[in-house]
């Protein structure tokens, strides 16, 4: 110890420490002195682990921190941290920082220090295993801080995402076998849930995706696999991550990320936050990439796992009803809601899956895939169960659409059509829809097209065409041309006004849609097919429908409706493909037989 150190000492920082000892000030007094031995500390460049009178220094400090007062607590951690302590020293004050910091009211003081500084600091500079019981109270009293914006943003910049990232790397290096393995869980739960409140803020995500934390994250997810709450918390992390695109082709290349979420399933069947997180995950991966749901479905045992789930999950909810109408209390009311997400988000993923081409068709062909969407129509009703009831009729739509052999959805086609019925007759339009979609799938079959006479259902379709609504009048015209097809039911067309509905439509979207204005005119098409006189046929209709034809045959009025050149192209192509040459053979067969 230099003279100069020790003059600095006794004149400077001893006469602070008996003022602090005497502590007959007030809780402000003291803290002030505090305040002053930091900066003197600073100034005599004190703070550290080289400082020879260390030892005093600390005891006098430590006599302090039984005083019940978190501003003075926070000023007696931040020095004591500044001191560089390890051992049980450091994990006492990273165990009173974090008494201090779970306190939001002390938030606004925190801002004021440089607490959060040295507390990162210890997770930079400290070794990992030999402080890790330290650590967690670190690492808790950091992310005790991230419900407070001003921290919360400073921490980032002063790069506690990466570190939080490089902790995780460093405690996946560590095995299985290794003593400190399963000591380090505790760590990595407070690390998960640290980054899972980072994970809101844009400048943390772009950190996260910048420093690939999501390799580090499965990679930890696949370690602890048996660890119920790392797991829990880690996929709370991807659940949030999975709904950026940016994230989810991360997820997407990490090849072993699809068997890790279906092991964890099979796994933690009846963990149910930990569940739903996993299934909304892997909606989020299959919603947009066919690469992703073939990667998904080629799993072993992927639809088992999905059926088994939905079957477990389907269960749990009929016994949350029951329970809950027996009047055993709220707290089940939770659970149902829960069980239902499950299913909602299992069928999500189901839904997904059938548009890839040979995955929904082999789906249609999964009696088990198809019997479990078709009891959530048998058991529940829309106006309980809106989303999962609407989500169940949009798969089976997705898989009507595959006309292969053996198929589970055309074999029971008239049970499901039974059932799409309850849909039909609903005030939700949305599942109105969906049950017509349906039902355009379905109608390519002949026992469907004498179901929808047999039921009067064709009046219900002739109905939607008033809505003025493209969503509603394509689906519905689909299953009119379809009725079309056979020559004993076209005549249902003059009932309730189906040539006129149907000529009102092609008037009102013509050029805006293409699409819907061919199907019109297939539908007239097939229903014209053995006219004898127009005047019978279309009823008072026949020269509006012939002046419509003339004008949306004209070669630039496919041109009106767009600027977007793109978009032009696109009509233009449609109108001259698909539109015209059926336009083109009703209007010749119409004048053919029209009386001028």
């Amino acid at each position: 110890e230099c003279e100069e150190e020790d003059f600095f000492w006794h004149t400077r920082i001893l006469p602070i420490l008996r003022d602090l000892e005497e502590i007959e000030g007030t809780i402000e007094d003291l803290c002030l002195a505090c305040t002053k031995l930091y900066q003197a500390l600073d100034e005599g460049h004190m703070l550290g682990k080289r400082f020879k009178r260390r030892n005093v220094l600390l005891k006098t400090l430590y006599e302090l921190v039984d005083i019940d007062s978190d501003p003075l607590s926070l000023k007696l951690a931040k020095i004591i941290l500044a001191m560089k302590v390890d051992g049980k020293n450091l994990l006492s004050v990273c165990k009173l920082a974090f008494k201090i910091c779970r306190n939001e009211e002390n938030h606004f003081i925190i801002r004021n220090e440089t607490l959060l500084d040295y507390l990162l600091q210890v997770l930079w500079t400290e070794d990992l295993q030999t402080n890790n019981e330290a650590f967690v109270y670190c690492v808790a009293a950091i992310k005790s801080m991230t419900g407070t914006v001003s921290l919360l943003f400073k921490m980032i910049k002063l790069g506690a995402v990466d570190m939080f990232v490089e902790l995780m790397k460093q405690i996946n290096n560590i095995k299985e076998h290794d003593t400190y393995f399963s000591k380090l869980g505790r760590l990595l739960v407070q690390l998960a849930a640290t980054l899972r409140a980072l994970a809101d803020s844009l400048p943390a995500r772009r950190r996260l995706h910048d420093c690939g934390a999501i390799p580090v994250l499965c990679a930890a997810l696949e370690l602890r696999s048996s660890d119920k709450d790392v797991c829990t918390w880690i996929v709370r992390i991807l659940s949030k991550l999975s709904t950026y695109d940016e994230f989810c082709a991360a997820l997407a290349d990490c090849s072993r990320c699809y068997i890790l979420f279906l092991a964890l399933l099979n796994k933690h069947q009846k963990r149910q936050d930990l569940v739903l997180r996993v299934v909304f995950i892997l909606g989020n991966l299959t919603a947009k990439s066919d690469q992703s749901r073939e990667q998904l479905f080629k799993e072993k045992g992927s639809v088992n796992t999905l059926t088994s789930l939905f079957q477990t999950y389907y269960q749990l909810d009929l016994n949350g009803q029951t329970w809950h109408h027996g009047g055993k209390g709220k707290k089940h009311l939770k659970d149902l809601s829960v069980a239902e997400d499950v299913l909602i988000k299992l069928i999500r993923v189901l839904a997904n899956l059938s548009i890839h081409p040979s995955i929904g068709a082999a789906l249609a062909a999964a009696y088990p895939v198809v019997r479990l969407l078709v009891t959530v129509l048998e058991d529940k009703s829309v106006n309980a169960c809106e989303e999962l009831v609407i989500n169940a009729a949009t798969t089976i739509n997705n898989l009507s659409y595959y006309q292969v052999e053996n198929s589970a959805v055309q074999n029971t086609n008239l049970h499901i059509a039974e059932m799409l019925l309850k849909l039909l007759m609903s005030s939700n339009m949305e599942a109105v829809v969906e049950a017509v979609r349906v039902f355009g799938n379905l109608s390519q079959h002949h026992e469907i097209r004498d179901f929808i006479m047999q039921r009067k259902i064709y009046k219900f379709m002739i109905a939607l065409l008033d809505s003025k609504n493209r969503e509603v009048c394509f689906p519905a015209c689909g299953v009119l041309l379809n009725l079309t097809v056979d020559e004993n039911k076209r005549a249902f067309l003059m009932e309730e006004g189906g040539i006129g509905k149907l000529i009102d439509c092609l008037q009102d979207f013509g050029p805006a849609d293409w699409q819907l204005s061919c199907l019109i005119c297939k539908t007239l098409w097939n229903y014209s097919e053995n006219m004898t006189r127009e005047a019978s046929c279309f009823k008072g209709a026949t020269n509006t429908l012939l002046a419509l034809l003339t004008a949306l045959l004209d070669e630039d009025v496919e041109l009106e409706c767009s600027i977007d050149q793109d978009i032009k192209d696109c009509q233009r192509v449609y109108w001259e493909r698909e539109f015209k040459p059926v336009a083109e053979k009703l209007l010749d067969r119409i004048q053919s037989h029209h009386s001028f």
